[in-house]
């Protein structure tokens, strides 16, 4: 579940290893060049956490993350 913390969407996601979460970045990746709107995240190992705002409203969280988180989610 995302949660909103200090003006920021933010999940970790949790994978079997390493390649399944990097697999998982190169889909989020392709859906953040789509909607022109990328994410603040890091990857250790089999850990992925995101964090969403929109630098250009004022670093809050606007409909443009939520439809990202959304979209992410879609690809769990």
């Amino acid at each position: 579940m995302w949660q909103e913390i200090d003006n920021k969407l933010i999940k970790e996601f949790t994978f079997k290893d390493f390649k399944e979460a990097f697999g998982f970045m190169a889909k989020v990746a392709a859906i953040a060049d789509e909607l022109n709107h990328h994410p603040e995240w890091s990857n250790v190992y089999n850990k992925v956490m995101i964090k969403l705002s929109t630098h250009s409203a004022g670093d809050i969280v606007t409909d443009k993350d939520r439809e990202l988180a959304k979209r992410i989610d879609e690809t769990v």
